[in-house]
């Protein structure tokens, strides 16, 4: 049984959480049967599972690889009712649907493969097959196609963004090395470009309607280091209430960190501020409903908790268009010419996951804010729409100052 290069990359990688997004046909149940083998005889009274979205699915994928895959002589015993093999040293395969997640309550696990994740529920991983894991330190491996930019993308990006114990694999079908490069471009010609890319490609595409289609998790993330001087977009929502912070370049922009804070007020949020930044020099751009909205008893406005606090605070008389700070936003992502004037660090991932997936309400030119997305989205577009407008002829108001 020989592995592929790309399967053996996956295979010898000693990361205990592994991520592996492929395209059709690129040998994903031949690999996880040389990681159930491996995993089933490096010891005695292993427990083993392999997990597809079905238990009929589990049965008509895996069984039959397995079971010819194991010599007689390792096997003391096939159930192929209960879709399990008992190894002569112990160890236990056992082949399970995650249909119904909480039946997949019971003993502790040494190894598990989740096949085609994304089709899965995404309890079945946090609620029932991680805690499963923690008694004997146990790993796993995440393999499928990608579809949209779901659980399984954030499970896959926990690798891709090097978070420790975790690795990210992506391959293409034609570098599984099982489908002609012919048959390749004839489906290409058949499917229409999301799903090509999707199936084949392996891209997690993304969603239809996407807000701010100019982000790019591999163009618009990369590290940046907090300076003296900050720029902070704020959003007021009291669940949560959000800030981005940034630090400017030239004209680049780069968000370095963010503070999300649920059930809280503007008294919380400065407290935080100073905290993490101490005395550095800071410039908020609130929303502008911060200039009548009150939150104390006292009559205080946010506008006024924050220039008391001592920041110096920029913000316009009246709300921008919508669309003018969505244009702002994506002109900055990637301009006409291609130029990418705004990044965010890594460490940001409410901030990522909020550009990456905000989308219009179906039918409409109007942002989803059912999602929980839009908060973070709406405090670094007020920051860049002063900052940037897209309509140059209208002036920048001036600091707003108080007596």
């Amino acid at each position: 049984m020989r592995l592929s290069k790309p399967q053996d990359d996956i295979f010898f990688s000693d990361s205990r959480f592994r991520a592996v997004v492929a395209g059709r046909r690129f040998g994903k149940t031949f690999l996880s049967t040389h990681e159930l083998l491996r995993a089933s005889l490096s010891g005695k009274n292993r427990n083993c599972w392999y997990v597809a979205p079905t238990y009929k699915a589990a049965k008509e994928i895996a069984w039959s690889f397995l079971t010819d895959a194991l010599p007689d002589g390792y096997v003391s015993k096939r159930n192929e009712s209960s879709l399990t093999l008992t190894l002569k040293n112990g160890s236990i395969i056992s082949l399970k649907g995650a249909e119904k997640p909480d039946n997949l309550r019971g003993r502790a696990l040494d190894f598990v493969v989740l096949d085609e994740f994304a089709d899965m529920r995404p309890e079945a991983w946090y609620e029932v097959i991680r805690p499963s894991l923690s008694d004997r330190l146990g790993s796993a491996l995440f393999i499928g196609t990608p579809k949209g930019r779901n659980h399984f993308y954030d499970i896959w990006t926990r690798g891709a963004d090097a978070e420790e114990g975790w690795k990210a694999f992506q391959f293409t079908t034609i570098e599984g090395g099982n489908v002609e490069a012919a048959e390749i471009e004839a489906a290409r010609n058949d499917l229409d470009e999301r799903t090509f890319q999707q199936e084949y490609e392996a891209r997690f595409v993304n969603y239809q309607g996407i807000i701010y289609y100019a982000f790019s998790r591999e163009e618009s993330v990369e590290r940046g280091a907090i300076g003296d001087d900050l720029h902070i977009g704020m959003d007021f929502n009291l669940d949560p209430m959000s800030a981005a912070v940034s630090v400017r370049d030239g004209d680049t922009i780069r968000v370095v960190d963010e503070i999300v804070i649920y059930g809280s007020n503007t008294d919380e949020m400065v407290d935080e501020i100073r905290q993490r930044y101490g005395d550095r020099r800071i410039t908020i751009y609130p929303d502008p409903a911060s200039k009548q909205r009150k939150t104390s008893a006292g009559g205080r406005t946010d506008l006024s908790i924050l220039q008391n606090a001592g920041f110096t605070v920029k913000v316009r008389n009246s709300h921008p268009a919508i669309r003018d700070r969505i244009n702002s936003v994506n002109s900055r992502l990637r301009s006409t010419t291609g130029a990418r004037k705004l990044f965010v660090d890594p460490k940001c991932k409410q901030t990522i996951a909020s550009l990456e997936r905000q989308t219009y309400k179906e039918g409409t030119s109007q942002p989803n804010k059912d999602d929980g997305y839009d908060h973070m989205n709406d405090a670094l577009g007020y920051l860049v729409e002063y900052l940037y407008p897209i309509r140059k002829q209208r002036e920048i108001e001036q600091p707003v100052r108080w007596t």
